[in-house]
């Protein structure tokens, strides 16, 4: 089966109102994040595919996954894309988000980076 290229989008691109999958890992998602969007670290994410199917249920449209680069983002995209999810990485990740200005948040308040 050929999916053809990978669906991406740049950060900037991304919608506000957007659904944010992040797949980094904890320390990364702590340093940073996109404000709601929804944390299941790559190497978790077999695991807790259901809360990914559950979290889409309530919601209209498509899935921007994001990472820190790209790289772990565009396997868990095609991924997605296989089990027929309207998904598209974020091209260069949370650096491209922090260098395109965009917002930030943390858990408990302090200033957010990019891991």
């Amino acid at each position: 089966m050929n999916l053809g290229p990978l669906p991406s989008v740049a950060a900037a691109a991304v919608p506000a109102e957007g659904f944010v999958l992040d797949v980094r890992e904890d320390d990364e998602w702590a340093a940073g994040h996109v404000e709601g969007a929804l944390h299941i670290p790559m190497s978790d994410f077999v695991a807790r595919y259901g809360e990914l199917t559950e979290a889409l249920a309530e919601q209209d449209g498509r899935v921007y996954v994001m990472c820190r680069v790209g790289g772990r983002s565009a396997q868990v995209t095609q991924y997605l894309v296989r089990q027929e999810i309207d998904a598209v990485n974020i091209d260069g990740g949370m650096q491209a988000w922090d260098g395109a200005g965009r917002p930030m948040v943390t858990d408990n308040g302090s200033p957010a980076f990019v891991l």
